[in-house]
């Protein structure tokens, strides 16, 4: 059965050091505050899986969190680089971080395998790149019916996957409305899953091309109003475009970024 916690309970009783985790929301309903707590209970050598890093990413690999990041394309969407990631990779500051990069289709396919409990992914897209050469997870099977040669990834399947969601109902069922990524495949694939709501109500009522998780699916509801801040949560607020250009100039720098850390962080005490 779902359980209710707090942030703060469920990070603690979910998240393990040296654990694999995908926090994922595309554009919108990103798990900021799940990330935030992460860094305020200071999990260490955490495994990071998401199809676009970006601001929550850099704040959890300059929080010293990190040792390995699974992505795609990485930034701080609309504005420029990772400043905090860009500093891990080259300077091993705060720690030495390892990267593996892959396209964004291996990425959902690799999700997909996951949730549907296979093994592995098979896809044409890497067919001619050279990625390949910079990735040791890319290998090649020959279908056996054509004989044509496909592209392969491991399933990615995670010890923790977080999302944010609009709502949950008392049962733990979960709502996930306007522009959806992968959200319902990493609650899938992973061993356990952390959803922050934005509010519990009696009732579901989906609109058309919603996604509702079951309650089986999720092993913990947290409500955390504004959860997806400084991203948008569709119907509740708007993207917060400052933040995202405040970050630049915070992030460049050792000294600011540990300043933000600290009052931004760890002073707003447990969620």
């Amino acid at each position: 059965m779902t359980q209710f916690m707090t942030l703060s309970e469920a990070i603690a009783t979910q998240v393990n050091d040296g654990d694999s985790l995908a926090l994922e929301g595309f554009t919108h309903l990103i798990p900021f505050a799940a990330g935030h707590e992460i860094i305020r209970q200071q999990r260490k050598s955490l495994t990071l899986t998401r199809m676009t890093p970006d601001v929550i990413y850099d704040q959890l690999v300059g929080a010293g969190c990190v040792k390995k990041l699974v992505f795609s394309w990485g930034g701080n969407p609309g504005v420029g680089s990772l400043h905090r990631v860009r500093d891990a990779i080259e300077h091993a500051y705060p720690c030495p971080i390892e990267t593996v990069e892959h396209s964004h289709a291996a990425m959902a396919n690799a999700y997909e395998a996951g949730a549907a409990g296979l093994p592995m992914a098979l896809f044409r897209g890497y067919v001619g790149s050279e990625l390949p050469q910079a990735n040791d997870d890319i290998a090649w099977v020959t279908c056996p019916f054509t004989g044509e040669e496909l592209s392969a990834v491991p399933a990615i399947k995670p010890d923790v996957g977080i999302i944010h969601a609009q709502k949950a109902d008392r049962a733990g069922n979960v709502l996930i409305e306007g522009i959806v990524g992968v959200q319902k495949e990493v609650v899938l694939a992973s061993k356990r899953s952390i959803v922050t709501v934005e509010e519990i109500v009696d009732s579901l009522e989906a609109t058309p091309n919603a996604c509702v998780l079951p309650a089986w699916t999720i092993d913990v509801v947290a409500v955390v109003e504004g959860g997806a801040h400084p991203s948008y949560a569709h119907g509740y607020y708007p993207r917060d475009n400052n933040y995202y250009k405040q970050w630049d100039a915070i992030s460049r720098d050792r000294d600011s970024f540990n300043q933000w850390l600290e009052s931004h962080v760890f002073a707003k005490g447990d969620a």
